[in-house]
């Protein structure tokens, strides 16, 4: 017995009900029945959707990822492993464009729902002609169009259906090692996949082993300067935050504020806010959205944020913050792509990170060994 689904073939999760039997591994994305056939729906690829208008031009390592990365598509999947920063999103556009030239249905999917809307707007502004459409929790009544930016967890909507399917952070939460969302996403796609990944570990490897593949990494932002790379406090945790206030009183510009939990969160919002023009953003948050624009917009100095705003956020001249007692959740991946958030502006490459732990651990060093290591790689 198969799930037609999750791949699942542990018995042990196979219920016989009334109708026959299904599979609980992922119940949560709908029953399905063993005997059921999923078919993709057909839908058609706008004449004009390939056309795309980029403001700026690609650097040239940029557009040498970006041609290598067209060209091995057409043969076998690709791992765009890529500093962040760097430029994912427009190394993809070229083999975006080609695929809708061809009619061919492409997917671009990611695990963060706040990434996904971001995502929705550049690829509306970008790719003007094509039909964007945007799947992920309380965006569900359009499914199908040119271009479907969704959520990893909306891809059980479309089994077997796209001809490109390019999977950005594979590296984050929830996604890595969830073998049900692995395996929804090889379910859908019948063409190849371009794994997009700032860290690659064996978790990773794992999933992508799995069909043959080709890596092009790039270590370069593109403003040319190097990863800041994040300066550690090591202090006992109460004496940690009398650092933070020290700091942040005698510091200027906004900064993420990182912290393991929702409670840590939490704890730390209702501190600063007692000193500073502060708010807090965490996955349940009912006003997430509002409070990440509100920063965005400047209404505020600090923001206060569990891992939710690691990935696929660009706030122009931010400074990050991550307060680490040696949570599981921090691991080397999330260090790296906290960090990433600062200097990201191409006119403006700065600003500071840093690390408040009482114990500099083996995910701390190896997230700063690789960060160094990229910047040394940036320079060949």
């Amino acid at each position: 017995m198969r799930c037609p689904r999750c791949g699942n073939t542990d018995k042990s999760y196979f219920y016989l009900g009334s109708k026959g039997y299904y599979c609980r591994k992922c119940i949560k994305f709908k029953r399905i029945l063993l005997n059921e056939e999923l078919y993709p729906k057909e839908y058609p690829i706008k004449e004009e959707s390939f056309h795309y208008d980029l403001k700026y031009a690609l650097t040239p390592k940029q557009k040498i990822i970006s041609d290598e990365c067209a060209l091995l598509i057409d043969q076998s999947d690709v791992i765009l492993h890529c500093v962040c920063g760097s430029g994912k999103t427009e190394i993809v556009l070229k083999t975006i464009s080609e695929y809708l030239k061809k009619k061919k249905k492409v997917c671009y999917a990611i695990s963060r729902r706040e990434v996904v809307i971001d995502l929705y707007g550049r690829f509306k502004a970008i790719f003007d002609k094509a039909k964007v459409v945007m799947v992920c929790e309380g965006h569900t009544s359009d499914l199908y169009g040119d271009l479907i930016v969704c959520t990893t967890h909306q891809l059980y909507r479309y089994p077997k259906t796209f001809d490109l399917l390019i999977l950005d952070e594979v590296d984050a939460f929830p996604f890595k090692g969830d073998e049900v969302l692995n395996n929804i996403a090889l379910n859908a796609a019948k063409g190849h996949i371009i794994y997009s990944t700032a860290t690659v570990d064996e978790k990773i490897m794992g999933f992508i082993s799995q069909r043959e593949s080709r890596t092009l990494s790039l270590y370069q932002r593109p403003h040319l300067k190097p990863l800041i790379e994040p300066k550690i406090i090591m202090t006992p945790k109460l004496i940690g935050y009398w650092w933070l206030l020290y700091h942040l009183n005698n510091s200027h510009g906004q900064y993420i504020i990182f912290c393991e939990t929702k409670k840590q969160c939490l704890y730390t919002y209702y501190l600063l806010r007692l000193f500073f023009k502060t708010t807090y953003v965490y996955s349940d948050l009912k006003e997430r959205d509002e409070n990440i624009k509100d920063f965005k917009d400047k209404k505020y100095r600090l923001i206060v944020a569990t891992t939710v705003l690691e990935r696929g956020i660009t706030i122009k001249d931010v400074n990050v913050i991550l307060l680490i007692n040696n949570h599981y959740v921090f691991d080397k991946a999330s260090i790296i792509q906290m960090t990433g958030r600062v200097g990201r502006n191409y006119y403006n490459p700065f600003g500071k990170a840093y690390i408040i732990t009482n114990k500099i651990s083996k995910e701390i060093k190896a997230a700063c060994a690789e960060i160094s290591y990229a910047n040394k790689m940036s320079l060949l």
